[in-house]
């Protein structure tokens, strides 16, 4: 079992910037792929970015690619998304999810392990 706790969310002005961490306990030597996900108020999940484990290699989506970077310290089993510029429309739960298979997926159905989620409110 793997247990994943995220932190570092907050309030902050557009064009601020925050950086979320997701902590991995447990089995986490099974761990390949992780990734964040937001989800709006009554709407599903949606992917923000992923990394591999080997690489490592990163996706992103589009609405944050240039603004929002994803990285990951191996020996801390813990994950970051470095959010830079952020708008309005940035405001979300943000989660932390991690699945045992190499390639980033973008689908949330595919990821095994979900954190509590973080708060992020982009508003001046």
């Amino acid at each position: 079992q793997v247990q994943l706790v995220e932190s570092g969310g907050g309030l902050v002005e557009p064009g601020g910037s925050l950086r979320l961490s997701c902590a991995a306990t447990g089995r986490t030597s099974t761990l390949y792929t992780m990734a964040w996900f937001r989800q709006p108020p009554g709407k599903e999940r949606e992917f923000v970015g992923g990394i591999s484990c080997n690489g490592p290699t990163t996706y992103y989506a589009d609405s944050v690619k240039g603004r929002f970077t994803i990285s990951r310290d191996n020996a801390k089993n813990t994950v970051y998304l470095q959010l830079n510029s952020l708008k309005p429309e940035d405001t979300d739960v943000y989660y932390c999810a991690a699945r045992t298979f190499a390639a980033v997926a973008v689908s949330p159905d595919v990821y095994a392990y979900w954190g509590q989620g973080t708060q992020v409110a982009v508003s001046s």
